[in-house]
């Protein structure tokens, strides 16, 4: 996946949703639709449309493929777009700032975050997880986020050497980022990218994104092979899914 700001994985024309995405297409520049961005990209055999997190489409042109056929794609998936566009502004969105009596998204579930009493050095809880904060004044988000980032830094390579041995599927390395727009990523040399916030869903949505990653080193691609392969391994991806297109924007995605 690139590093933009897209919100969800509205395909019209891949073989199922997914969460890996190729490196990022050209822009095209002279299109005239607004809210619509034109980009060629090489490695795409269909036109495709998507939506980005700051409401902006993206109408992707294959390698032979030309603006005008864009244009006539985009004009006749209009009302497929204003719905897009309707559930995102539905969508829940996380709190800017998080202070004491704030609800946020751990462990997949919405918690309140709450005082812990320990002495006097001031700490924070949310659900049974106990974090210790400088105060418990101003904004708590930036001192949360990096406690979940060193507990993702420990959980997810574990997680995926786990699933690795599992699945017979080699990995040379596994590495947490603070991406913005991708839960997961991998490389044809072996190595998996993973997404700190997935700390922050639950465990079968977490292992989703590390099958996918998984099934990619087999298939990098998204294939109806691909797909079969991550329904071998993950029969309930399908329910993942669906929770990530639910909740993802509660973590920014």
């Amino acid at each position: 996946m690139n590093d933009a700001s897209q919100q969800s994985f509205l395909d019209l024309f891949s073989p199922a949703p997914g969460v890996h995405q190729a490196p990022p297409p050209t822009p095209h520049h002279g299109a005239a639709q607004p809210g619509v961005v034109f980009e060629r990209s090489p490695r795409a055999h269909r036109y495709r449309l998507t939506l980005r997190r700051d409401g902006t489409a993206v109408a992707t042109i294959p390698l032979r493929g030309s603006v005008r056929e864009a244009e006539k794609f985009v004009a006749q998936h209009a009302e497929w777009l204003e719905r897009a566009r309707e559930r995102q502004r539905r969508r829940p969105r996380a709190a800017e700032i998080w202070v004491v009596g704030t609800r946020v998204l751990w462990r997949g579930a919405l918690e309140e975050i709450r005082v812990a009493v320990a002495g006097d050095k001031p700490q924070v809880c949310l659900a049974a997880d106990v974090f210790r904060v400088r105060a418990l004044e101003g904004d708590l988000r930036p001192t949360l986020e990096a406690h979940f980032a060193r507990r993702a830094k420990v959980e997810l390579p574990a997680r995926t050497w786990e699933l690795s041995a599992l699945t017979g599927v080699g990995v040379t390395q596994v590495t947490v980022r603070n991406q913005r727009s991708r839960w997961g990523s991998c490389t044809a040399g072996g190595t998996i990218s993973l997404n700190w916030r997935l700390v922050q869903t639950p465990d079968f949505v977490r292992d989703y994104i590390i099958y996918h990653e998984l099934m990619h080193l087999r298939e990098m691609n998204h294939s109806a092979r691909f797909w079969a392969r991550v329904e071998e391994v993950c029969p309930g991806w399908r329910e993942a899914e669906r929770w990530l297109k639910r909740n993802g924007s509660l973590v920014g995605l």
